[in-house]
């Protein structure tokens, strides 16, 4: 294996590579922005001499890129690294969060979650080559477009890639102690809608029944139920249509976490129970993406002991948790398969205007892809 503390990693080079990612903004809604993103990471993998895919996206959503790497061995099954960028920012953010570097730290809408882990991948890829080192396994990196609203049109894509390979790393965010993910809770979502009875606000407002109002009930009563386990979260709310008229529909989206199959019964079994409480009104819930739980197996656990000889070689610890978030892991994960999370860089912020890295986690983390990459067999 190569000597890791000695591959040129550059944590200040890494940093001007990545900043063209986080500057080309891809929330998860805006397909075209998404596919702007996906062209960049394209053109950067095909510069290392990767066989380079695009696949079309669907349901609305952006394009995904899968990327093969030479190797003697390509074909056979081996490391997938897998990865998404779309981010939960929309186009305009920089103007509130513009790339910023401020001591240690730099900012920038998505740069946490998750673009420097995918840019550290391809950087770690790159170091290898430039050593002369061929890995024991050929390396597929699969970039999805719509993890940030549960994977729901690249879901069968994932499975389908993982179930071709031995190992899956994905380069998530690191945990606040610098730790890496071996499991994580189910996720689940629901569409709630309520229906009212139109009437004008202004001449015959008792005449109507209020589904805003109605869904503010709901609400409440939703957000209520939550314990340590499964947690309920309302994160969008849309309704009316004009402020005359008494709201005949509003629709709300939720959000729970589950860490156990019964909790997630539970979930499921309490949001089918919702029934209304404004007489006048109806409420329905739809199901929508789940992210399964992931438990860690004998194959993760040896991954992760790999993962953590490797960290201590290079002078830094690398505890392992079980973690609520979601992320593309739950379903490899779930499969069976080795996978091991949160691989990307330290910071914090995600999903806030505060999001930033710790620069000199690019290259520390890094050297670990690398490690993995090298050693896997």
């Amino acid at each position: 294996m190569p000597d890791l503390a000695a591959l040129p990693f550059d944590a200040e080079r890494m940093l001007q590579d990545l900043r063209p990612w986080v500057e080309c903004e891809s929330p998860t809604w805006d397909a075209a922005a998404v596919n702007r993103m996906m062209d960049l990471a394209a053109r950067d993998l095909a510069m290392l001499g990767a066989w380079i895919e695009h696949i079309p996206g669907r349901m609305g959503f952006g394009d995904c890129v899968r990327a093969r790497l030479p190797h003697p061995r390509a074909g056979d099954p081996g490391i997938l690294l897998l990865g998404h960028m779309d981010t939960v920012h929309p186009v305009g953010t920089l103007s509130v969060l513009p790339w910023r570097r401020d001591g240690a730290r730099c900012f920038g809408p998505g740069i946490f979650d998750m673009k420097a882990g995918n840019l550290l991948m391809i950087e770690a890829i790159r170091q290898l080559q430039r050593a002369a080192w061929t890995t024991k396994l050929p390396i597929t990196m699969l970039l999805t477009s719509d993890e940030e609203v549960g994977s729901p049109s690249t879901r069968d894509l994932i499975e389908a890639e993982a179930a071709r390979q031995h190992y899956v790393l994905v380069p998530e965010p690191a945990r606040p102690d610098g730790g890496v993910v071996v499991a994580r809770y189910a996720i689940a979502r629901y569409r709630v809608t309520t229906h009212g009875r139109p009437s004008h606000a202004g001449l015959r407002l008792g005449d109507g029944a209020s589904a805003i109002r109605e869904m503010a009930r709901q609400i409440i009563a939703i957000e209520s139920m939550s314990t340590d386990s499964p947690t309920y979260s309302v994160g969008i709310v849309q309704g009316g249509a004009w402020s005359n008229c008494v709201a005949r529909e509003c629709t709300a989206e939720v959000l729970t976490m589950a860490r156990t199959a019964a909790d997630l019964a539970q979930a499921d079994a309490a949001m089918a129970a919702l029934r209304a409480v404004t007489e006048g009104c109806d409420v329905r819930v739809e199901p929508g993406p789940v992210r399964p739980i992931w438990q860690t197996n004998e194959a993760g656990q040896r991954l992760y002991e790999v993962a953590r000889t490797l960290a201590d070689g290079l002078g830094f610890a690398l505890p392992a948790q079980a973690s609520g978030g979601g992320s593309d892991g739950n379903f490899t994960g779930a499969m069976g398969i080795a996978t091991l999370d949160g691989l990307g860089v330290r910071g914090d912020g995600p999903h806030t205007l505060e999001e930033h890295i710790v620069v000199d986690s690019l290259a520390e983390r890094g050297r670990l892809m690398a490690g993995l990459l090298a050693t896997l067999s």
